[in-house]
């Protein structure tokens, strides 16, 4: 089996931090690689970020479909996902997506700590577009990028009703272990959550369904 992980932006750095979490998950059980996409901006922040991003992530899929068993997704604005999804016989799992569902499989009630306050309004309707709104207690921006502000914001969080807090961007990606260590609390880091859900699909043998919405050609 065979993982390729897209990460939307072209932050080589984000890149190499995504593609150890991913080898210290995956360990030996199957191949991953991760790719920084061609042509895009550093960061994917606002919707021209995202159009911008559009034709390298294509390009990336069409490069990988024939060698691979499935993609993740590693933004957790999940841009372009069902773009990706119809132009794929591959899975496709978004880190927003999947650490979302599974935060709610786990607790009453969870929060997102985002990245910036710019991308809190998309993760609300992000979180209504998958159905789990209601689920949704609060969504913390930490003050600085520190691990102590992601622990005081999600401390913060707990006090919002959330037992279960989502790391909202795949750059999070190594401050998992050392917030849960703390809050006792399950953390998820939706780069791991995707490759849990991808890996499940890709031994059942299951993949998106071509019939209507993902068919381009109907």
């Amino acid at each position: 089996m065979k993982m390729v992980i897209i990460n939307p932006n072209s932050d080589e750095d984000m890149t190499a931090a995504i593609q150890e979490t991913a080898r210290t998950y995956v360990q030996k059980r199957y191949s991953v690689s991760t790719c920084s996409t061609p042509g895009a901006p550093p960061f994917i922040e606002t919707y021209e970020d995202a159009i911008c991003a559009a034709p390298g992530m294509m390009q990336l899929v069409q490069e990988h479909e024939s060698t691979c068993d499935a993609f993740i997704l590693a933004c957790h604005c999940d841009p372009h996902l069902d773009l990706l999804r119809e132009i794929t016989a591959r899975p496709v799992v978004g880190i927003g997506e999947a650490s979302m569902k599974i935060a709610t499989m786990l607790g009453h009630s969870f929060s997102i700590l985002a990245a910036t306050s710019h991308s809190v309004p998309n993760k609300e309707a992000l979180a209504k577009t998958y159905g789990v709104y209601e689920f949704l207690s609060s969504i913390r921006v930490p003050a600085t990028k520190t691990k102590e502000s992601y622990l005081l914001a999600a401390q913060a969080a707990l006090q919002d009703g959330a037992e279960v807090i989502v790391l909202g961007c795949a750059g999070d990606t190594s401050l998992q272990k050392s917030i849960q260590e703390v809050i006792q609390v399950p953390v998820l880091d939706g780069v791991v959550c995707a490759l849990m859900i991808a890996e499940g699909l890709v031994r059942c043998g299951i993949t998106h369904s071509k019939v209507r919405r993902y068919n381009p050609h109907q």
